[in-house]
């Protein structure tokens, strides 16, 4: 049997390790100087073994991606079963801090990395959460003003969770800083409309 692209062989402890030398690896160098052969090296196996899960190094990225995309369509998905925009916009906030903190290195390899943001053409699912998370946050009918609060906010996360002056922050507190952060700028007042 064949596999598409973009489709990688059954989870297992080989493809994690793989995951998780390519993470470290995209960290460091990015991932454009990140080579399979690198993280073949990372792993200790040869490059025909990544071969063998993954047929390209854009199918190991999206690989490394998917869990966290799935997690996101997850906290999606809980947002929208909410009743009221002030519900919604609650819950996708604390899920996505939660998931974020929880993952900072892959956040911000994820939110940064031009490579990963070349991707979003060929893999429609990883463009379609960002898409998804903006309509959620803005709210139908969202002004100019709305949208920049929501864009503004969205792209503001990946600073503190990545930059050096922030890594001595315990997660809870970096928890409830985003999070207050994200309710002050997004959550509608009560009695708006919004």
């Amino acid at each position: 049997m064949t596999r598409t692209a973009g489709e990688a062989r059954s989870a297992g402890p080989g493809r994690q390790r793989l995951h998780e030398a390519a993470l470290r690896l995209f960290t460091e160098h990015g991932v454009s100087g990140t080579s399979l052969q690198m993280i073949a090296d990372e792993v200790g196996v040869t490059k025909a073994a990544v071969y063998y899960h993954y047929r390209t190094k854009d199918d190991l990225v999206v690989g490394v991606v998917a869990p966290f995309i799935d997690r996101l369509f997850e906290v999606l998905e809980a947002a929208r079963a909410r009743r009221g925009r002030r519900a919604q916009v609650e819950v996708l906030l604390e899920g996505l801090v939660d998931l974020i903190v929880d993952v900072r290195r892959l956040y911000v390899v994820a939110a940064v990395d031009p490579v990963i943001a070349h991707l979003q053409e060929n893999y429609p699912r990883m463009r379609e959460i960002g898409d998804r998370m903006r309509e959620l946050l803005a709210g139908p009918d969202a002004d100019a003003e709305r949208r920049v609060a929501v864009v503004f906010f969205l792209s503001g996360l990946v600073g503190p969770l990545g930059d050096a002056s922030c890594r001595d922050i315990p997660d809870e507190d970096l928890r409830r800083m985003l999070l207050e952060t994200g309710r002050r700028s997004l959550l509608p007042r009560r009695g708006s409309r919004a």
